[in-house]
């Protein structure tokens, strides 16, 4: 077997790395793409990585020819075209905005999430913001509750750009914050995740950190 010809600034606790994980695995690409582990917060930048994404956020993909390609969103475009199959985000149309636009809104719930991680377990416990994780709570709400009255149904039909997302984005709610008891309120979700959670691509790129 040939070695990779890219690599992943990756970290397996991060959903926004898991994405890009799951579609190497959909795609039958994770012989091309070699991990490179680094550990980041707001406050502690790896310094290789901020020298290749200034962000100093993860993923960043360094292509063969060194370019390196950053944030998942740009990844997953980028990978989606590097594969023979049938494409993971819509080339055209409207099936490419819907698709796009439910991956955006899994992501503010993936954002929400990291960010109530940060203050809760980053910030020291006199400087958190109750308000703050308050407001960040009811953008998961309202977008869980779209999701299940406006969307599970279409979701069900492909497992692509938009459940890849919603997927991850389920999975780090249990993961960072497992009592939040998401399931009894959004029961459609809860059915449509326990069938994709079973997925290999899913399975595989399960954090254990």
């Amino acid at each position: 077997m040939s070695a990779p010809s890219m690599t992943l600034y990756y970290n397996a606790a991060s959903p926004f790395v898991r994405k890009v994980l799951i579609l190497l695995h959909e795609t039958g690409q994770t012989g091309r793409v070699g991990l490179r582990p680094v550990t980041v917060t707001p406050v502690t930048p790896d310094s290789d990585l901020c020298h290749n994404n200034p962000s100093g956020k993860i993923p960043a993909l360094c292509l063969a020819d060194d370019n390196v390609i950053h944030d998942s969103r740009v990844i997953l475009d980028y990978l989606d075209h590097q594969h023979v199959g049938s494409p993971l985000i819509p080339r055209d149309g409207s099936a490419r905005w819907r698709r796009l636009t439910l991956a955006s809104l899994a992501d503010a719930v993936l954002d929400a999430a990291v960010l109530i991680r940060y203050e809760t377990f980053l910030r020291p416990e006199e400087k958190r913001w109750d308000q703050w994780v308050d407001n960040q709570s009811e953008k998961i709400s309202r977008s869980l509750a779209y999701f299940e009255t406006e969307a599970v149904t279409e979701l069900s039909a492909n497992f692509d750009i938009a459940s890849i997302s919603l997927a991850c984005a389920l999975a780090y709610l249990d993961f960072r914050q497992p009592d939040l008891g998401w399931r009894s309120s959004y029961p459609r979700l809860a059915n449509w995740y326990y069938g994709v959670s079973q997925r290999p691509s899913m399975l595989e790129t399960t954090p254990t950190v």
